[in-house]
């Protein structure tokens, strides 16, 4: 199976392809549009400002690329929310996959942002959470989160519900970092690169 991790200028790659050498995954980086295109599997990562990752993926086609893809394709964090239609991070344009807006999380009743830490996810649904516990703690780092719409298929709260998982067709998203996630979010990974669909 070829996994494929996009490279773009996003942070927190490593930490990806640490997890993938953890359970055995083989995988390229590569941001080459013809090995993209041949993958099994695709994984967009990131952490970074939603406008200059935009940028990179405009200078490259990346952002006519990814929409087209047809085999399972995984976004987190800044990656899942460049997936969703519109960012408030610097009223950044985004790829439209999803049909929501990422808003900035509130920073109210003692609550700091960015949201950075452990927290739980729940109303899990579909394929991608097989095998996870309600309420399974997830390592969160971000500040901006898509809304919960009918694509929501795990749902975290921090100061307002958000979603933590998104899923459309063969696209699927999360918010929080697997990579670091322990063994839950390792069960993410591997729940994805079982998938055929």
């Amino acid at each position: 199976m070829k996994t494929v991790i996009i490279k773009y200028n996003a942070g927190n790659v490593q930490s990806v392809m640490y997890a993938l050498d953890r359970i055995g995954a083989s995988y390229l980086l590569t941001d080459d549009e013809a090995e993209i295109r041949s993958a099994d599997k695709v994984i967009f990562p990131g952490v970074g400002e939603a406008s200059t990752a935009m940028a990179y993926l405009r200078e490259r086609g990346l952002d006519r690329l990814i929409p087209s893809l047809k085999q399972p394709v995984l976004g987190t964090c800044i990656g899942m929310q460049l997936m969703c239609r519109h960012s408030e991070e610097n009223n950044t344009t985004c790829m439209g996959i999803f049909d929501i807006d990422v808003r900035r999380l509130p920073a109210a009743d003692g609550l700091k942002v960015p949201h950075m830490g452990w927290n739980n996810i729940n109303q899990l649904r579909g394929p991608l959470t097989n095998g996870l516990p309600d309420n399974a703690y997830m390592y969160f780092v971000h500040s901006y989160a898509a809304d919960v719409c009918p694509e929501t298929v795990a749902v975290c709260e921090y100061g307002r519900p958000f979603s933590a998982m998104l899923q459309k067709d063969n696209f699927y998203a999360a918010q929080f970092h697997a990579e670091i996630s322990g063994n839950v979010g390792q069960r993410v990974l591997e729940n994805f690169l079982n998938r055929s669909l």
